[in-house]
């Protein structure tokens, strides 16, 4: 999966998986979270939307299946 990097406060980057339908979202705080399940059209609304902190708080946060993958730290 590739990585987007992304305009957000909360989002630091995000990727998709279309063939497993894995919705990779990297938050500002080093946490890696993996989204199950994810529609085509849910990835596309979220790059598109103009606040993805809010897009991620009303459609996929509470709402998909979620896992912590990992946390990244710096250096």
């Amino acid at each position: 999966m590739d990585r987007i990097d992304v305009d957000s406060t909360t989002l630091a980057w995000v990727a998709y998986s279309p063939d497993q339908r894995l919705l990779e979202l990297g938050f500002h705080s080093g946490k890696v979270y993996d989204y199950f399940e994810v529609p085509l059209r849910t990835y596309n609304q979220l790059l598109r939307t103009d606040s993805k902190g809010r897009y991620l708080n009303l459609h996929i946060r509470n709402h998909l299946r979620a896992q912590l993958a990992r946390v990244l730290t710096a250096g």
